[in-house]
């Protein structure tokens, strides 16, 4: 029954976290660390196939803006890799504290976002800036460094739904790196992972089209709302 019950949190989880760009990834960890006090390396290795699968079909929908979404890359990769060295110097209560003040910072300017129908493309030092904090917190602790990259590109100006379209982009390839740092170190509990790869495969499955439908019906400023509040509660959360 648990192994089935880890399926059914995998799918709905794993279509939140695609359907909100990553940002929706503070629920899983939560899952994980909460209810099944799973270390975090778990819920980034465990997403990333749905992750993969997710990108794959809003690239089809033609959703990814992939001169953004590799401005950030080129930053948040390297960044994954320096936050994996230096994470044994840094003091857990210091890596906390800094990350909340961030995510919550972030969730509080897209809250109070008018959004804009044109990305600012000129905008490469933030766009860098975001990816360097993203990468630090998938390279340090194992966490999704979604959240940052959707408030970032929210932020930049894309609309909802491209944002989480390239977000989900973004994150594979900080998945791909923190999976491989992570993978060494022993704290992945299979047992528990395997029945939610598959939940959350499944999920991805269907988040595009979830996302498709919300965007014939112009919810985008609810779903802002919804990215913002996520934030700020994955900031509160880090603290405890």
């Amino acid at each position: 029954m648990s192994f089935i019950w880890l399926i059914f949190i995998g799918i709905i989880v794993g279509t939140f976290v695609i359907a909100l760009g990553g940002g929706g990834a503070a629920i899983y960890l939560g899952i994980l660390s909460s209810a099944f006090h799973l270390a975090p390396a778990t819920s980034l290795v465990t997403a990333l196939p749905s992750v993969i699968i997710g990108t794959v079909g809003y690239i089809r929908q033609g959703k990814v803006n992939f001169h953004i979404g590799n401005q950030m890359l080129l930053t948040a990769i390297p960044a994954v890799l320096v936050g994996a060295f230096i994470a044994p110097f840094i003091p857990t209560p210091v890596y906390r504290w800094v990350i909340a003040i961030i995510l919550m910072v972030l969730g509080i300017q897209i809250f109070f976002k008018r959004q804009s129908s044109q990305a600012n493309q000129a905008n490469h030092f933030a766009a860098a800036m975001y990816g360097i904090v993203s990468g630090l917190m998938v390279g340090i602790a194992g966490l999704s460094g979604g959240g940052p990259v959707l408030a970032g590109l929210l932020l930049l100006g894309l609309d909802t739904f491209h944002a989480t379209a390239t977000s989900t982009y973004v994150l594979v390839g900080m998945s791909l790196v923190g999976a491989a740092l992570h993978l060494s170190s022993g704290q992945i509990d299979w047992a528990a992972g395997l029945p939610l790869i598959v939940g959350t495969i499944i999920g991805a499955l269907l988040a595009p089209l979830v996302v498709k439908f919300l965007s014939r019906k112009g919810h985008g400023r609810y779903l802002n709302r919804i990215v913002a509040l996520l934030l700020i509660f994955m900031g509160i959360k880090s603290l405890f």
